[in-house]
């Protein structure tokens, strides 16, 4: 039992204690901050599917709030991303504007720009560019203003010259549509005509409103077209009047030729409540009325005259009587909310259609449950005119398929069986090839195969939100931060490992014994094979070649490679043919796999040595270097079973080569904007690059006397800010990619990546072939000069380019201080960082157990993973049921510690204990029946830690709308973590000697897996025995104390190294354990604030309390009279969220409304006498436009590279403030890294940012106004945090582009933050923005 307590008022302060506690010194947190979203959004609100990219490419894109994703779904079912882009608002609905059979659809956003916006996919910026923004009210999201709802009326009507159709529809929440005629032709103009109900100018409409209420539902009746009337289109409307417990269905016409909207007829029909209406696609009258327990089939062919054809129960249809074995069957009740209190989680920052209070944050009640089944989602089948099927998800989780059957005597309705049942979905799509994609808030999508009687899943879409918690662990095995979240709601709660990076699944690693290594290889046996057959290693003076398959087998002797030199390169040169290059000789070897001796064959060069060689079919290049030759060597046969090198052509080199790369697919006649140049046509084509420096492309042909010629050639010369060339500008390695266009890749000695392009294509040569297929370039005009289009810096060591394989279009893998992924289908030079320790070399395996392997050369081991196409995220599941609210890593027992609520048993909550490495339950400790965990926190007990948790034992919500605690009851409970040896069943408390330092040990273990798990699923967590945690332990969870509390307890924060902070309702209290046992808790000290407290944070000394209405507000402990004193509060009202302390003056703080702010004192030198309602600054802040339920302070994720190397551009090294960063997850399912930067990159970046945001191709998306959007809810006066997504954009343009904006005027004063002491700043230098932004990619990416 807890001791009596000490209850003094934090208001009554006393003159005696003042002085206890010294002055702090200054703030050390500064104003400049750069916010990067490293993950975004997961949650997908909106699909639509159409023909984005070209008319042949039928693509599906994801809205996501505040970001748009466009996907393919393959044929294996698979769903892979083409793009992501932020759109620098908050979307509230898209749809589909098909345009004609030859163009490409555009799609049409609502966001809170308050604009409707025409987006058109840009192949060449590889993302979505607005084509049109038409203003309709003002930004935010208003109820009353338009903007809510959008509709479309495809179905376009021609008639002789005349097309009609292409309608569309916007509503507001209440009461206000707005109807648009689209053009059919012009993308200059695209809405034709417009109009507004009710009236803006007074007309007819403004008169006698008709539409008066919510608009719950809207859509388009297609009818037939009439001549003598013209083509008037309906819209239908499911309306909510005010005051009515009924909705109806109201159907309006748009008269064109009189310029007005009438309303044409209602109907309403006693009994349930309509909430949907859907048009039949190609029906021209019919439309589905969706209602709570039935659906029905509206005859709307006569507008006047609606009636019901078809009435189908939903409580009556055939129940589930199959679900897949690999889902979680819905068993339990899933609860729409957060203990913290935000109704349906996911989407909270959606204005939605109910009368939701968002002050009722921690409601835990059934309203708006439903007895009756109804509708939740739906999709029709693409392209089927005839018998339109529709699939509908119920929202018990249940799909059918209606099918409409039209018949002599009318229309019948065909519903199938039960296909699957498992969790309700928000949308579904149905797309070709029988795919059908399911999407829920608040747990993973799925892509199901429609068979003949039920769904077959294919694959998982991720989704990660919403994120409620997470813990950010150091894992030394990758050298890098890894993080764990409290992912999902029950029945689908989760914990996921997310790492940053493109996801790779670890098949093998090898013990560190392959030192020396230098170069790989794989080799396939003959030409045609899709499977590699070895494996080649190179080492100082030993080459060695290992088959490929389910295990490694040396087989050099076999193939006839010479196992004792170093091998430069080698290759398949013809079937059965391979090729080894080493200083001294170019080998031949015919492998023979059945034991007898391989043919060997080599060729010697003259008095010289081989410096480096390349192999392709039927052509071999080899170079020296003193003197300087490069040599094209061929293989012509001898005999039938003999065959040998010869040298076609020698020339003599002016530079020394640095690198050759030989593409393995030929460019042949393809399609491309660019020019393809004659000796890429005809003959043999190969890149080198030179110590001049420079790279060179090369052909050669044997034809009409070609022979060797340049017929390219880009010249290597780069310098910094100063004007002074930058050193080691050498080609390390050099790549011709063919995409849309021909360009070339080279990666050099110094760590920099450049791209060169043709120049561009000049219809003044006279040369002008229909399908772009030009020939350019005769002998007196080679070479060409290349333009250096993109420069980026991606480390300091030498860059290595991997293609994933042959094709000429393969993703290529950059090896330099860290692996990255270059994504060749992007303009300019797009990059990401794959989630893998850097490496020396990189080579691709396929072979048929694992297809897209790339084997990586890592501190002396082999390591074979699998680039997983299918994850979408970076993020290992780790199923745990129920909905997991809070977790802590552990570092004595390297065990998570996650507390879980709504357990399907009852709806109970339990503390469990969680194996990192397997996802496993190793112990749990249950709380009592009704009880609800809330909070908690590792604390320091003498020389121990316990687990210090705070309940609730009410069910009903712990805020009341005024902010105001509830009266409820609570629990404070003290477990102990107890290690057992079951050798000799005694047992020990965990003792943590280094307490709760921020020094955390790997809970991962150094794993060497065997060949046996290739291929394994990406979805099994099962891991082999040696990697497990010891099973002669267990540890398991011991309650010690527990005490009742005055409140439910929802924050709970170790203070000081002997007591802890714990709320309980509008209260907190200072405890601690007398005479350090456990087992006994008194509370010292109360303070007391005027609304609900839901955070306590510390630092030091400092207290900081976040409560619904207040914000946040410092408070001292003065420990000799046991009082607390408030000495700072918020400027502002806040409805904190989160926050945490980053030293005794500063506080960042995350706000339900979807921003972060920093704040610190005004006055440090005499803050103790300061009056208590001082204001805290508002040093910067930022509007993510998602609400972050959980921030922390940065580990090393915000590491800087190569700061001397990068000092040399002139630029100022920022310190590496690891302890200032800060880190945010979101209800969305994104992660935010918040990172310190110095002034002088403030100033540099905010004016770089200040043209991109009204650069047409940067611009934001959706017409928002990015100041106006990144400073809601915040003061104007406030310093703004750079927004590192609108400033990531300029490294994706090219040379030129880049140029284009800087050069773009200054936005006008008014725009810009007013400063009265800022001189002009000076002009903008390229070299200085790029290198600046280069290092916050290397570092935040």
């Amino acid at each position: 039992m807890a001791a009596p307590e000490d209850e003094s008022s934090a208001h009554s302060q006393s003159s005696s204690a003042a002085t206890a506690t010294p002055t702090p010194p200054p703030s050390s947190v500064g104003d400049h901050y750069l916010a990067k979203c490293v993950l975004p959004p997961s949650v997908v609100l909106q699909v639509a599917y159409g023909y984005f990219r070209s008319p042949s490419s039928r693509d599906v894109v994801f809205g996501k709030e505040t970001c748009l994703e466009l996907v393919v779904i393959g044929e294996d079912g698979f769903v892979e991303s083409v793009c992501e882009q932020n759109v620098f608002g908050t979307i509230k609905d898209l749809a589909v504007i098909p345009r004609s059979k030859m163009g490409k659809d555009l799609l049409a956003v609502l966001s809170d720009s308050g604009k409707l916006s025409f987006l058109s996919f840009s192949n060449e910026m590889h993302r979505f560019l607005p084509i049109q923004h038409v203003q309709l009210s003002s930004p935010g999201n208003s109820r009353t203003q338009l903007g809510r709802m959008l509709t479309v009326d495809s179905r376009q009507v021609f008639h002789l010259t005349m097309i009609f159709g292409l309608f569309l529809a916007v509503s507001a929440y209440h009461d206000r549509f707005a109807l648009f005629s689209l053009s059919s032709s012009s993308m200059a103009d695209i809405i034709h005509e417009r109009i507004f109900y009710p009236s803006e100018d007074g007309g007819k409409t403004s008169s006698v409103q008709e539409l008066s209420g919510t608009i719950w539902s809207m859509c388009f009746i297609s009818k037939g077209f009439n001549e003598s009337k013209g083509y008037d289109p309906v819209l239908a409307i499911v309306l909510n009047r005010k005051g009515s417990l009924l909705n109806e269905l109201v159907l309006f016409r748009w008269n064109i030729k009189e310029e007005s909207i009438c309303l044409i007829s209602e109907y309403v029909e006693a009994g349930a409540l309509a909430h949907s209406i859907v048009e039949v696609p190609h029906s021209s009258g019919f439309a589905f009325l969706f209602r709570i327990g039935d659906a029905l089939l509206m005859d709307l062919r006569d507008p006047q005259n609606p009636c019901c054809l078809v009435r189908t129960s939903l409580d009556l249809v055939p129940p589930a009587s199959l679900v897949e074995e690999h889902f979680v069957e819905e068993s339990c009740r899933v609860q729409d909310g957060d203990d913290e209190g935000l109704s349906n989680v996911a989407a909270s920052a959606l204005l939605k259609l109910s009368d939701w209070d968002p002050m009722f944050i921690d409601t835990e009640s059934d309203i708006g449950k439903l007895s009756s089944k109804h509708v939740s989602s739906w999709t029709w089948e693409p392209d089927h005119n005839y018998n339109p099927r529709m699939i509908i998800c119920l929202d018990d989780g249940e799909f059918f398929v209606f099918e409409l059957i039209y018949e002599d005597d009318g229309v019948k309705i065909n519903i199938s069986e039960c296909l699957y049942k498992g969790l309700p979905c928000k949308e579904i799509l149905w797309v070709e090839g029988g795919f059908l994609a399911t999407f829920s808030e608040m747990a993973d999508g799925t892509v199901f195969k429609l068979g003949k009687e039920k769904l077959h899943w294919m694959s998982s879409i991720q989704n990660i939100a919403p994120i409620l918690d997470f813990s950010v662990v150091d894992d030394q095995n990758e050298k890098r931060d890894q993080m764990f979240a409290c992912c999902g709601v029950t029945p689908e709660g989760s914990l996921r490992i997310i790492r940053s990076g493109v996801n790779v699944e670890k098949l093998l690693k090898t013990a560190p014994v392959y030192q020396g290594i230098t170069g790989t290889w794989t080799v396939k046996m003959k030409l045609p094979d899709v499977y590699h057959s070895f494996l080649v290693l190179s080492f100082v003076e030993e080459t060695r070649v290992l088959s490929v398959g389910l295990s490694f087998k040396d087989v050099t002797d076999s193939v006839g490679f010479q196992p004792d030199v170093c091998t430069l390169a080698c290759g398949l040169v013809a079937d059965g043919l391979l090729v080894q290059i080493h200083q001294d000789a170019v080998r031949l070897c015919m492998a023979n796999m059945d034991g007898s001796s391989p043919f060997v064959s080599s060729w010697f060069p003259e008095n010289v040595s081989i410096s480096l060689g390349a192999v392709a079919e039927d052509l071999i290049v080899v170079s020296t270097s003193n003197p300087c030759f490069l040599s094209v060597l061929g293989v012509r046969s001898v005999s039938s079973h003999c065959c040998e090198i010869y040298e076609i052509q020698r020339v003599e080199l002016q530079y020394e080569v640095s690198c050759i790369s030989i593409p393995q697919k030929s460019i042949g006649k393809k399609r491309c904007k660019a020019a393809i140049l004659s000796g890429m046509e005809r003959g043999y084509t190969f890149l080198i690059g030179t110590h001049k420096p420079s790279v060179e492309v090369l052909s050669f042909s044997e034809d009409d006397g070609g022979g060797l010629r340049v017929l390219a050639s880009g010249m290597v010369s780069l310098t910094n800010t100063m004007g002074t060339a930058i050193r080691g500008c050498i080609p390390q390695d050099v790549r011709l990619v063919l995409v849309d266009q021909v360009y070339v890749l080279s990666g050099l000695r110094n760590g920099m990546l450049l791209r060169f392009e043709w120049p561009p294509f000049s219809h003044s040569s006279g040369l002008n072939k229909e399908e772009m297929d030009i020939v350019v370039g005769e002998r007196e005009n080679l070479p060409i000069d290349l333009v250096l289009i993109a420069t980026r810096r991606i480390g300091i060591t030498p860059v290595f380019l991997v293609p994933f394989s042959d094709s000429l279009d393969s993703d290529i893998i950059a090896l330099s201080d860290r692996p990255w992924l270059l994504h060749t289908a992007r303009q300019s030079l797009s990059y990401t960082s794959i989630s893998f320790q850097a490496s020396t070399h990189a080579t691709p395996v396929c072979s048929s157990e694992c297809p897209q392997g790339i084997l990586f050369v890592a501190e002396n081991s082999l390591h074979l993973v699998e680039m997983v196409h299918s994850k979408r995220l970076n993020a290992q599941k780790f199923h745990l049921g129920g909905t997991p609210r809070k977790v802590i890593y552990h570092s004595e027992s390297k065990l998570l510690i996650v507390m879980r609520t709504d357990l399907c048993d009852a709806g109970t909550s339990d503390i469990c204990c969680v194996d990192p490495l397997s996802g496993s339950v190793l112990s749990s400790y249950k709380l009592k029946p009704g009880e609800t965990g809330k909070s908690m926190e590792l604390v320091r007990v003498g020389n121990e830690q316990v687990l210090v948790v705070g309940t609730s034992l009410s069910s009903g919500p712990a805020i009341l709308p005024s902010g105001e605690a509830e009266s409820t009851k609570g629990r404070i409970l003290i477990l102990c973590l107890v290690h057992t040896q079951n050798s000799d069943s005694g047992s020990m408390t965990i003792c943590s000697k280094d307490g709760l330092s921020s020094q955390r040990t790997s809970p991962f273990r150094d794993e060497q897996l065997s060949s046996s798990s290739l291929c394994s699923s990406p979805d099994d967590n099962s891991y082999d025995d040696d990697i497990k945690l010891d099973e002669a332990e267990t540890w398991h969870l011991k309650l010690a104390s527990a005490t009742t509390w005055p409140g439910m307890v929802l924050a709970i924060c170790p203070y000081l190294d002997r007591f802890f902070l714990a709320s309980a309702g509008n209260a907190f209290y200072v405890c601690g354990f007398p005479n350090d046992s456990p087992d006994k808790m008194k509370r010292f000290a109360v303070g007391r604030t005027r609304f609900m407290i839901t955070s306590l944070r510390t630092y030091l000394t400092r207290i900081v309390v976040g409560d619904c209405r207040d914000g946040v507000l410092f408070y001292s402990y003065h420990e000799d009279v046991k009082k607390l004193h408030q000495v700072y509060c918020d400027p502002a009202q806040r409805l904190v969220a989160d926050c945490f302390l980053m030293d005794v003056n500063s506080v960042a703080v995350s706000d339900r409304k979807g921003s972060i702010a920093i704040l610190s004192c005004k006055d440090h030198s005499d803050f103790e006498y300061s009056n208590p309602e001082s204001n805290l600054n508002l040093n910067c802040a930022y509007h993510m436009g998602e609400v972050a339920m959980a921030i922390k302070k940065g580990g090393s994720i915000y590491k800087l590279p190569a700061g001397d190397v990068l000092r040399s551009y002139g630029l100022s090294k920022s310190t590496d403030a690891a302890d200032d960063t800060i880190i945010a997850g979101t209800l969305l399912g994104s992660i935010f890294v918040f990172a310190p930067i110095s002034r002088e990159e403030y100033e540099l970046l905010e004016a770089v940012q200040a043209k991109l945001v009204v650069h047409p191709l940067t611009a934001p998306v959706l017409g928002n106004d990015h100041k106006e959007f990144r400073g809601r809810e915040n003061p104007s006066q406030a310093t703004k945090i750079l927004d590192g997504d609108m400033l990531a954009q300029f490294l994706e343009l090219t040379n030129r582009q880049q140029e284009s904006v800087l050069s773009t005027p200054q936005p006008s004063p008014s725009s810009l933050k007013a400063s009265s002491k800022q001189c002009p700043s000076p002009p903008l230098m390229l070299h200085q923005v790029v290198q600046l932004l280069e290092r916050v990619h290397y570092a935040l990416h």
